[in-house]
């Protein structure tokens, strides 16, 4: 079993989940811990005293005792930049969801992590989640024959919206719906998505973050079977971070329903009326317990570098969720279906030396 000594870039909401599932995990035999703010550097260290707390990442990536890294930084400008560093220093590598901004970017990470036969996976925590787990299961196992067609509805508050719209401006679709078509994809391997139509709406996120308020994409794939996705982040202030989805996965030999919708614990208080606890997407610390997929994740990686296994999300399964939110961002800015094109295709395509019409006749993937 390989010794991990693991650096955190970041430790904000997922970051800090990361960091104490770290520091309790026998895997882990040193943390390490970067962070800019100092205040919030300091108070991290503080739970999961780590061996270093610097405010430089770089710090962690000349340390050469340090041999896996995991981003949590935001913006998701930086995602690209700090994942080619540390790849470059020879540390494996988890990071954040998305795995770039562009395509570009992302085969440029997945070649660099396979040239130095490193570990590179995208943060899905949703894979985590044990009902989402379910429904993959009653695929795999026959329980409902082939997959036919899905639907996922996922919302958040807009408290997390305004969060998110005010510090880069990517759609629902890349920040939110992301999560879900990187199940959905999951389900429905090895199936690929050839053909991407979606709806925004703009009426309350425009004015101030020039971000959607939602977005709906229904996604054909190689085979003629269907997925819908709804996704936003305007829901009223219930909670700061609550999130509610439901799935409906029908196939040929049955159905699965899931209430993912959180609903499911009320608490109501004369100071703050009613709210929702244990509903983010992450999860959260509930005294001795976690409910919920992110410290499983972070688990599930720690093991997969101690033991030298391939993690569950692939990066280049990451590069598909990618091609499908752009196509759905793309489609929604110009009101038309986008075609899935074959990579060098669409490599052409968006170096402008083919025509959309030519683009939009191209085969499937194959």
């Amino acid at each position: 079993m390989n010794k991990v000594n693991i650096g955190i870039i970041g430790t904000g909401w997922c970051g800090d989940i990361r960091a104490e599932a770290c520091a309790a995990s026998p895997y882990v035999s040193e943390l390490h811990i970067a962070e800019i703010k100092e205040e919030r550097l300091k108070e991290v260290a503080q739970k999961t005293k780590p061996v270093t707390a610097t405010t430089d990442y770089r710090t962690l990536l000349e340390n050469k005792n340090i041999n896996s890294i995991i981003i949590s930084a935001t913006p998701e400008t930086t995602h690209y930049p700090m994942a080619k560093e540390s790849l470059l220093a020879g540390k494996h590598v988890f990071l954040e969801k998305p795995i770039a901004l562009e395509l570009s970017e992302a085969d440029e990470l997945i070649a660099l992590a396979r040239s130095k036969s490193l570990l590179f996976t995208i943060g899905y925590s949703q894979r985590f989640n044990p009902k989402f787990a379910y429904v993959k299961r009653s695929i795999e196992d026959g329980t409902i024959g082939q997959p036919v067609s899905a639907l996922v509805s996922r919302h958040i508050t807009r408290n997390l919206g305004n969060k998110i719209g005010g510090r880069i401006k990517l759609s629902p679709a890349a920040m939110e719906a992301t999560h879900d078509i990187d199940f959905i994809l999951w389900c429905f391997s090895p199936r690929k998505p050839i053909r991407v139509y979606a709806q925004q709406v703009n009426k309350i996120m425009k004015p101030t973050h020039n971000v959607p308020d939602c977005v709906w994409i229904v996604v054909t794939l190689d085979d003629g079977s269907v997925f819908t996705i709804g996704a936003g982040w305007v829901l009223p202030p219930a909670y700061p971070n609550f999130s509610s989805t439901w799935i409906e996965m029908v196939g040929t030999e049955g159905a699965i329903m899931v209430d993912d919708s959180h609903r499911d614990v009320t608490l109501n208080t004369m100071k703050r009326g009613i709210e929702f606890p244990i509903s983010t997407m992450p999860g959260e610390k509930v005294a001795h317990v976690y409910a919920g997929p992110m410290e499983a994740e972070t688990i599930h990686f720690l093991e997969c570098v101690a033991k030298g296994r391939q993690p569950l999300v692939t990066a280049e399964h990451a590069r598909m969720v990618m091609q499908v939110y752009q196509a759905a961002d793309l489609s929604a800015e110009e009101a038309r279906p986008v075609d899935i094109l074959p990579d060098g295709l669409q490599s052409d395509w968006q170096a402008g030396e083919i025509d959309r019409t030519t683009a939009r006749r191209a085969p499937a993937i194959s």
